[in-house]
């Protein structure tokens, strides 16, 4: 395999896995959050946060890919950004985590939708406008077809992007985070992030 279409196969895998962070209301996507107890031949079982365990098949073609942390200050004016935020009382928005997707994902979800990690989570997938340095982390001024918003981001907050990983990575003990359709009374993934490297998905 030449390393022109090794590249366009690493980029388009990275573009797939990216919509695990950009799955908007419409598409009714299941995120399952746990931990794998097992892959035996195509089904994968994750005991998840919430107590029970659920079995998950996984195609061959079912795009697997990591994490890797980055800094705070990577993030930087014109990068886009998928971010998970809580609502305060005071309307605005605190990140729980940032994901900085890499350009061939650009415009991957864009928009401000309703996020499953506890109330009053969201999710925006934006380009970064401005970033400005707050007394409590960094502000970012963030703007999406149709509208635009800030979130404040501390120093605390995991910052990722995507790294490889394979189906090989889908080892018992690792973190995962899988966007899955309903199959009879199991699922189907459609896409996987796995924990590596000691960096588990923060979404």
């Amino acid at each position: 395999m030449s390393i022109r279409i090794k590249l366009g196969v690493s980029i388009v895998t990275l573009a797939l896995a990216s919509a695990a962070f950009a799955q908007t209301p419409a598409a009714k996507p299941t995120r399952i959050r746990g931990d794998i107890v097992s892959l035996s031949g195509d089904t994968l079982t994750v005991h998840r946060r919430s107590g029970d365990t659920v079995k998950i098949a996984v195609k061959s073609d079912t795009p697997v890919t990591a994490l890797k942390n980055i800094k705070l200050q990577d993030i930087k004016p014109g990068s886009f950004v998928g971010t998970a935020a809580t609502t305060g009382t005071d309307g605005k928005l605190t990140a729980t985590e940032v994901l900085v997707f890499p350009e061939a994902a650009r415009g991957t979800g864009e928009g401000h939708y309703a996020w499953d990690l506890g109330p009053q989570s969201s999710m925006t997938n934006a380009n970064v406008d401005q970033v400005v340095q707050g007394t409590s982390g960094r502000d970012l001024k963030l703007s999406y077809k149709g509208g635009s918003n800030a979130v404040t981001v501390p120093e605390n907050v995991p910052v990722v992007t995507f790294a490889p990983a394979t189906h090989d990575d889908l080892k018992p003990g690792k973190k995962v985070f899988v966007v899955a359709s309903p199959a009879g009374s199991d699922f189907a993934a459609q896409r996987i992030v796995v924990e590596k490297d000691g960096v588990a998905p923060p979404m």
